[in-house]
């Protein structure tokens, strides 16, 4: 859990708490040490956060405490909807229904004079190319990615071989046309990349990668960057705008 987040679950304990809250029991269900909770504590009270206590005898919020509205400039404004649009168009349907569930909630806690951004959008995602479509639900690609689930697959290659392949899916690239999953292949000892829409089944299985998705973006990363000398190399391409 990020620090923002674990800050964030604090003021939810502390919100529905009835009395107050050993530091103990708040580490112990945060799941982070003693020390790490104080310094947490400390900086919600920086952040001028009510919160009321000391270590020993544990800690509150202040009654009639709420988190602050969310605030967006026009420009952010505009680039949560021209990203959702974009999606919206490329991804699957759940997650295409996420991105208009995004613009929906958006729209209900904006500003008045914000609005306009929303309901009207100046900036709108244009492909002139077909974008390919997939044979399976992307959407449990996402879960197993998640969950770091093994997958098999039926891929069928640029010459129309079909092979069956176990891998460890790591991420998907969003690219103008296809989509590409990469990841490592326990047929091939490698990391390879697979074509959404050349996967002609997809099954999770239960068993899941022993290797943290963290661990494996940097390996692919570095062997990208170290086997890719010429410009034109898609995949070390990839590797460098990737954060």
């Amino acid at each position: 859990m990020r620090r923002t987040e674990r800050l964030f679950q604090i003021i939810q304990i502390l919100r529905a708490a009835r009395r107050p809250i050993a530091g103990r029991a708040l580490a112990e269900e945060l799941e982070v040490s003693l020390r790490t909770l104080y310094r947490d504590i400390a900086e919600l009270i920086a952040q001028r956060v009510p919160v009321r206590g000391e270590a020993g005898t544990g800690y509150v919020l202040d009654e009639g405490y709420d988190m602050p509205p969310l605030m967006l400039t026009a420009d952010e404004l505009e680039a949560a909807v021209l990203g959702a649009a974009w999606v919206a168009r490329r991804a699957d349907v759940q997650l295409a229904r996420g991105a208009r569930d995004l613009i929906a909630k958006l729209q209900a806690i904006v500003p008045p004079e914000l609005r306009p951004i929303l309901l009207d959008a100046g900036l709108k995602p244009i492909s002139l190319k077909p974008i390919t479509k997939d044979a399976f639900d992307t959407a449990v690609l996402r879960r197993a990615i998640r969950d770091r689930h093994k997958v098999l697959i039926d891929y069928i290659d640029a010459n129309g071989a079909v092979t069956s392949r176990v891998i460890w899916p790591i991420f998907v690239a969003y690219m103008e046309e296809v989509r590409i999953i990469v990841s490592w292949c326990e047929h091939r000892q490698a990391f390879r990349h697979f074509r959404t829409d050349r996967v002609r089944r997809l099954t999770t299985l239960a068993e899941r990668y022993p290797a943290r998705r963290r661990v494996l973006l940097k390996d692919w990363k570095e062997q990208a960057a170290a086997s890719a000398q010429s410009d034109s190399n898609r995949t070390t391409k990839l590797a460098e705008r990737l954060p």
